[in-house]
């Protein structure tokens, strides 16, 4: 019997990864469209992404319960840029870094973050991508994992891909910003594949494995 697992998410790569991550796993993924009221707004005004992506889990899971009944687990997540010359900033804010809704949010995120490093000096200018996933149902956090991944903010956006603050963030391993990694390079080495592969691990532990 496969444990329903609901993805707090609409975002199709996010969906398509997860689907990859729990291949040969007993494992039935549900989106928000298979809720008929859909999910409800959260929050996020946690000081932390642990506590941001478990309110969300929890919250998504009880919309699952109420909707589609009892046993359904939620998954949601929460990321980040932390830059060491901003003391951690944007941090959990940044998504709302700079105040801007919409298509034009990432480029007045990644302009404010320019004008707060401007004067920095290239070693000073290390950085941090963060991502925790929290599982959850109703009355319980099953299990939170989380990934990372070093780089340093660059004094100019460097790359057309990604999104985000890919074209602003170096990393020294690949040699390049995330912006010029392709996706299957980029979730080799990111915060959030790092995140996504401590998760397959939990789940190949705590679910039975799939009869061959």
């Amino acid at each position: 019997m496969s444990q329903r697992i609901l993805v707090a998410s609409g975002n199709a790569k996010k969906l398509a990864e997860l689907q990859a991550m729990c291949a040969g796993l007993p494992v039935e993924l549900l989106t928000p469209w298979d809720l008929p009221r859909g999910l409800p707004e959260v929050e996020e005004d946690a000081d932390n992404f642990l506590d941001n992506a478990a309110k969300k889990a929890f919250a998504f899971a009880d919309a699952a319960a109420e909707q589609l009944g009892p046993g359904i687990w939620a998954l949601a997540d929460d990321s980040g840029l932390c830059v060491d010359a901003l003391e951690g900033a944007p941090g959990v804010r940044s998504a709302r870094f700079a105040g801007v809704d919409g298509e034009p949010r990432d480029g007045a995120n990644n302009a404010l973050l320019l004008s707060r490093m401007a004067g920095v000096a290239a070693e000073d200018r290390g950085a941090s991508f963060w991502c925790v996933i929290a599982v959850a149902r109703p009355d319980e956090l099953l299990f939170a994992v989380d990934g990372d991944v070093h780089g340093r903010i660059l004094e100019a956006p460097d790359g057309d891909g990604g999104f985000g603050y890919d074209p602003l963030f170096y990393h020294e391993e690949s040699g390049c910003s995330f912006a010029r990694l392709d996706h299957a390079q980029k979730a080799a080495v990111s915060h959030r594949g790092r995140a996504v592969a401590k998760l397959r691990e939990v789940l190949e532990s705590v679910l039975p494995a799939t009869p061959r």
